[in-house]
């Protein structure tokens, strides 16, 4: 089947592409903090908080938990880690993918969402170059955040809708177990005894972290499951086939560069047919989301 040319979402793989993009700044030290817009500033904070935390720290590690990127600091690079300290803990939330981990305990943890529109530029490199609800233009007040090093790179988060933040010390452990790493196990506990629609469940980050719109309708669309089926309804072997399609179309997707290279995604239309049965799609809205599937296969 050929491949769309649609544009890509910030999901659970764009946001591990920024993720391993953003491990170039493991080891340097934050020179200057970029903080032009109060809005984009989450938790209570602001741009003076930010730069007396983040100033003069370095990265130690570059971690993800589901759509949250996150920078682990250190005002000091020689301190040690103290894993029995209670008041700040490095683990990842479970299931998450973070790469290697590092051997120092952060005095502080910068979290980065990115909403919709979000990108991320790593040393004048865009990770992404454009995404379905942004702009390929270059608007400096679209830089809504910024670190500089003293090597003289930089790590700078363009929004033009304003719909992601950063925030300092955000609440990682909120979210469900990540997608990437799911367990059939992991996904019985989040669907059970819910009777949401099955897609509405799926895209609640404290349930499973990380899908999206276009990842949820393409994972249900492969494993042959109705998105406004009650969650709970599912049994045992279908917890067991849902979870292997979210692993297999997770990586099958990251390989072939994003969560919009999706085989249903072509259909995404109004009138669109299912590319497996040629039936015409179901168009609603599940959970707050315009919902695509095929009434024959998806049950």
């Amino acid at each position: 089947m050929r491949r769309t040319r649609s544009i890509p979402l910030p999901e659970i793989i764009e946001v591990e592409y920024y993720r391993r993009a953003a491990s170039a700044t493991v080891g340097r030290t934050v020179a200057e903090v970029h903080a032009p817009d109060d809005w984009f500033i989450k938790g209570g904070a602001d741009a003076v908080a930010l730069k007396q935390a983040l100033g003069g720290a370095t990265v130690v590690e570059v971690r993800r938990a589901g759509k949250l990127l996150m920078l682990d600091l250190v005002s000091a690079p020689h301190k040690a880690t103290m894993p029995d300290r209670p008041d700040r803990a490095i683990d990842p939330v479970p299931g998450a993918h973070t790469g290697a981990r590092s051997r120092l305990l952060p005095d502080v943890v910068l979290g980065v969402r990115f909403g919709m529109t979000g990108r991320l530029e790593v040393d004048g490199h865009a990770v992404i170059d454009r995404l379905v609800y942004g702009s390929v233009r270059d608007v400096p007040q679209w830089r809504r955040f910024g670190l500089e090093f003293s090597d003289g790179g930089a790590l700078v988060v363009i929004d033009p809708r304003r719909l992601g933040g950063v925030e300092l010390e955000p609440d990682e452990h909120g979210l469900g177990p990540d997608a990437l790493a799911l367990t059939p196990e992991q996904l019985a506990v989040a669907l059970e005894g819910s009777h949401s629609p099955l897609k509405a469940r799926l895209l609640d980050q404290r349930r499973v972290a990380g899908l999206g719109n276009l990842l949820v309708d393409e994972i249900l669309w492969r494993a042959g499951l109705d998105p406004a089926r009650e969650s709970k309804s599912l049994s045992p072997a279908e917890h067991q086939r849902l979870a292997r399609e979210i692993s297999a179309t997770l990586a099958e997707l990251a390989e072939r560069g994003g969560s919009h290279t999706g085989d249903l995604q072509v259909a995404r239309i109004r009138g669109g047919s299912c590319p497996r049965d040629a039936e015409l799609l179901d168009r609603r809205t599940i959970g707050g989301r315009t919902t695509y599937s095929c009434p024959y296969h998806q049950r």
